[in-house]
């Protein structure tokens, strides 16, 4: 038999923020001012790698593009829960929960994948740096960077089709500030385990399988490190992988928290916090981490901001 979406319930309430009215609007300030934070670092980023020649390398392609996905992922959710801060509207429609689920676990899912893909170029870029060029040619690049893009959109379509065909017809207070799989798991009056075990099951494979390949290409780039005993070879070997190294660590351990586990162990609280992490401070620091560690990058960015200085 077919399965549709019985749902009776045509809209969702948010109630993953306070609603005590003097720590709302400092809530308010606080968010509004990451979110900014964020933008502007992510834009400046971006105009950086686009307008310095000095940038137009592969490492930088794909930072670019990671840039992206960080203005994307807070948008998707911050601009939502600054509404229900200041104006009390916490509802969203059935529909624009399903929208914003789906764009979230995309943008996700692609920057696992993406930084997958760095790994690689990092190890490219140490264990064959003569060969670089030729090995991350310019359509090399565009095929990655499409195909991180495109599982990402079909592994959030698997997911969200899992989710939202589900039956929702009792409670529709999702204990988040944002719709996700695991508080749309523990609002559903039908029966999920089924769909929890695929879930897992492709969220773990996928997963793993990125973690794999990240592993494998800092375990060839160690080997090559201590092969060479050139002296300060530490240094460009950190200098080069040390920013990609910080972010993977920063993003993959907050998501695996988050998603790589049954709904049974699902904490409202916990995961407010875990969800806060690489959904609104990893976009924020990514910049920063990649500014700080890197001479070049922040070399671009200063050109960039003393330009904005003079054209105000």
């Amino acid at each position: 038999m077919q399965k549709v979406n019985l749902s009776t319930v045509s809209e969702f309430v948010f109630v993953g923020l306070s609603d005590a009215p003097e720590i709302r609007l400092l809530l308010f300030v606080l968010f509004l001012l990451i979110y900014l934070a964020t933008m502007a670092g992510n834009i400046t980023l971006l105009v950086a790698i686009s307008t310095d020649s000095h940038l137009h390398s592969p490492m930088y392609f794909f930072l670019g593009n990671l840039s992206l996905l960080d203005l994307l992922c807070p948008t998707i959710t911050v601009p939502k829960m600054l509404k229900a801060l200041l104006l009390e509207y916490k509802e969203i429609s059935f529909s624009g929960c399903l929208f914003q689920h789906f764009s979230l676990i995309d943008v996700v899912g692609t920057e696992i994948f993406l930084l997958t893909v760095m790994a690689y170029d990092r190890y490219v870029a140490v264990c064959h740096p003569l060969r670089y060029p030729s090995i991350m040619s310019t359509k090399l690049c565009a095929q990655l960077a499409m195909g991180t893009w495109a599982t990402g959109l079909l592994n959030s379509l698997l997911h969200t089709s899992l989710v939202f065909t589900l039956s929702f017809c009792g409670p529709n207070k999702i204990q988040q500030y944002y719709c996700d799989i695991p508080p749309m798991l523990a609002l559903s009056c039908s029966s999920t385990h089924s769909r929890e075990l695929v879930i897992l099951l492709v969220a773990g494979v996928l997963g793993c399988s990125a973690c794999v390949v990240t592993v494998v290409s800092y375990i060839y780039i160690l080997l090559e490190i201590l092969a060479r005993k050139s002296p300060g070879i530490w240094h460009k070997a950190f200098s080069t992988c040390g920013s990609h190294l910080t972010v993977v660590c920063l993003f993959y351990g907050t998501t695996i928290c988050t998603y790589v586990r049954p709904s049974f162990t699902y904490s409202p609280h916990r995961d407010r916090v875990v969800s806060m992490l690489y959904g609104m401070l990893t976009p924020l620091l990514n910049p920063i981490i990649y500014s700080l560690r890197n001479k070049e990058v922040k070399c671009a960015v200063k050109t960039v901001i003393s330009q904005v200085r003079r054209a105000l």
